[in-house]
């Protein structure tokens, strides 16, 4: 059983590709004990892919059959490993991450699978064998990532009902059905973002919700940062202008005329642009006039102002208020917060 692995996460912090979240990892390790469906929900840039990433490594290397299905040597499932013995091969914990991209235009085929024209003119259209299984199958013995769930159509989610309620697969027209054994990591951005779908209640019900946000420490997100950005080695970006910047990211993430926040993609572009633009300046080392000659290409799109703001002040303009009060407000220390 997949929930066997985590089961021994117990008082340990496996995930090693982000940093904070303690409370996420927590309920992600709970549900998963327990083979929960769960989707992480959040807006972007707040590390919902690298989590789902994280959690296909802690897997087990396991012993799978050369197949399209991944069936267990000991109990074949897929019509190819019941005709004939198959060869077997060995897949890795990361090996076995399979990525469903939300989209519009996503169809069930795409998921599930559909005829291949090739094959139907050699075995026969309604012959199971002509069959081409879709992502959904290559993820047994694995993971499913489904990248915002709220983007795909209806009729794909009722796919998926069958399967995330039984653990089954049922091909098409054909009489077989397929034991699922996988974990389903779905992605959600707030219902508000534009281009998602309301989730059908039905579908809702099969999955746990864990509710991922922006790290709450300056500091956390300063390694962040410094971890996930490129870097010229020609510049230097001292502590304290990053420890500014990203401090003054946070204090426009709790700002009341703010209704969409730059998330760390912001953060992370502004350590880069502002190192590039020190190159081109002809300095060795970052200043703020730096970071703020980025802010607006980085981040006025990231965000976004409320009405009652957003007509009397274009995005520029508010960051130069934003940051002139915002130095002010610690001038008199010197000094930013040190959460």
């Amino acid at each position: 059983m997949l929930s066997e692995t985590f089961k021994k996460l117990r008082g340990k912090d496996s995930f090693n590709d982000i940093l904070g979240q303690d409370r996420v990892k927590k309920q992600i390790v709970s549900a998963l004990m327990m083979n929960r469906h769960i989707i992480l929900v959040g807006p972007p840039g707040t590390g919902k892919t690298t989590l789902a990433k994280n959690i296909a490594k802690l897997l087990p290397e396991v012993q799978v059959n050369a197949c399209n299905f991944n069936c267990t040597p000991s109990s074949p499932a897929c019509p190819e490993c019941k005709k004939s013995e198959n060869k077997t091969k060995k897949i890795k914990g990361e090996e076995r991450f399979v990525r469903i991209q939300g989209s519009p235009d996503l169809t069930v085929e795409d998921i599930l699978g559909d005829i291949d024209p090739v094959k139907a003119l050699k075995f026969g259209a309604l012959h199971v064998e002509s069959f081409t299984p879709g992502k959904i199958f290559k993820a047994n013995q694995g993971v499913l990532f489904f990248d915002e769930l709220n983007r795909c159509p209806e009729k794909l989610q009722n796919a998926l009902l069958l399967v995330l309620e039984e653990g089954k697969f049922t091909i098409g027209s054909y009489d077989v059905d397929f034991d699922a054994n996988f974990i389903f990591i779905a992605t959600m951005n707030p219902e508000d973002y534009s281009g998602t779908e309301k989730l059908s209640e039905v579908l809702l019900d099969r999955f746990d919700i864990i509710n991922v946000n922006y790290p709450s420490k300056v500091s956390t997100e300063v390694e962040i940062v410094k971890g996930k950005s490129e870097k010229l080695k020609e510049v230097n970006f001292p502590e304290k202008v990053l420890r500014t910047t990203i401090s003054f990211i946070h204090d426009l993430r709790s700002h009341k005329d703010v209704e969409k926040v730059p998330s760390v993609r912001a953060s992370i572009g502004l350590y880069e642009r502002a190192q590039s633009n020190a190159y081109l300046n002809n300095r060795k080392e970052v200043t703020m006039d730096d970071v703020m000659e980025a802010f607006v290409s980085v981040v006025s799109h990231r965000m976004k102002l409320k009405p009652s703001v957003r007509y009397l002040l274009s995005p520029e303009e508010f960051i130069k208020k934003e940051f002139k009060e915002f130095q002010e407000r610690y001038s008199e220390s010197g000094d930013y917060p040190q959460q």
